[in-house]
């Protein structure tokens, strides 16, 4: 049986598509699509069916995908691990929310590149959880972190941290609100105050009222842009309360730039996935990030 048949066959067996596996095989769709016809001829049974937005696997589909992935999978980490003395060349090709990847992911893995020319290149964007993970599947990015966690099969996802959520305003707001009154009136003592937030959903605030105060946010945002750092900026310059996670804003709070206006028994948690396309760590520069960003990951907690 032919080799590039079966891989082509795995590939779309996780990717649950025929266009999304022929974006990440670099071939056309109707080449993709005549590859499974072949292999459907030659083992004599379908192997997928056909529906309106995708492929699902037959009983036989499953049952060959799961003795052929993990073969092929050491085949390719053979292939990869002989060619691992010319890593340098590779490049890898990361993705992530902008405040995280920045913060924490980009530092633990620069290492990585290798300041003596050792090592790989690293390339890196942003985005959302989406965005992320549509590009992950299409072959856009190599390792994706993202605070969703995916399904299917085409990923493979591992838990990497959790990050605390802090509700804080500058010492000004702080004065203003009260101490004690926000423990005694709960979400309405903050009513008055000015929100700042990435997005007009109000997803921080809206995860913390609902945790912390089972609530709603009393009114839109104030301030609204789309990165957590401008967010702490225009906390701290006084426009109003925002809920960041706490490593963001640990020095703030040192300086006392923003003041903790609570502090809830159990704070709100997010938390981050590290994501690959199912069988790419057997790539040894996809493997060596992944093992990187998990041993910092240790340290984020």
């Amino acid at each position: 049986m032919d080799l590039a048949l079966l891989r082509t066959f795995v590939t779309v067996h996780r990717a649950g598509s025929f266009t999304r596996a022929a974006a990440l095989l670099g071939l056309s769709q109707p080449a993709v699509t005549s590859q499974i016809r072949s292999l459907e001829r030659q083992l004599g049974r379908p192997l997928f069916l056909r529906q309106a937005r995708g492929v699902t696997p037959t009983t036989i589909g499953d049952e060959l995908a799961h003795k052929a992935a993990p073969h092929l999978d050491a085949l390719v980490e053979i292939v990869e691990t002989g060619l691992d003395d010319t890593s340098s060349l590779r490049t890898l090709h990361l993705a992530g929310p902008p405040e995280f990847t920045a913060e924490r992911a980009l530092p633990a893995l620069t290492e990585l590149t290798g300041a003596d020319g050792q090592g790989y290149t690293l390339r890196a964007s942003f985005g959302d959880a989406e965005e992320i993970l549509d590009g992950l599947a299409a072959g856009h990015h190599d390792l994706a972190i993202s605070t969703a966690r995916p399904r299917g099969g085409l990923f493979t996802a591992t838990t990497l941290c959790d990050e605390e959520h802090v509700l804080v305003a500058a010492p000004p707001w702080a004065e203003r609100i009260g101490a004690g009154k926000l423990d005694g009136n709960g979400a309405p003592a903050l009513d008055h105050v000015p929100v700042v937030e990435v997005h007009e959903s109000l997803p921080f605030v809206s995860r913390y009222w609902a945790s912390v105060f089972d609530a709603r946010p009393a009114g839109p945002g104030t301030v609204v842009v789309p990165d957590l750092r401008a967010v702490l900026a225009c906390a701290a310059a006084g426009a109003g309360l925002a809920v960041l996670p706490r490593y963001l804003c640990a020095d703030a709070l040192e300086r006392g730039d923003v003041v903790a206006l609570h502090e809830p028994a159990v704070p709100p948690l997010r938390t981050y996935f590290l994501v690959v396309r199912t069988g790419t760590l057997a790539l040894p520069h996809i493997a060596r990030a992944h093992e990187r960003l998990q041993r910092a990951a240790a340290d984020w907690n």
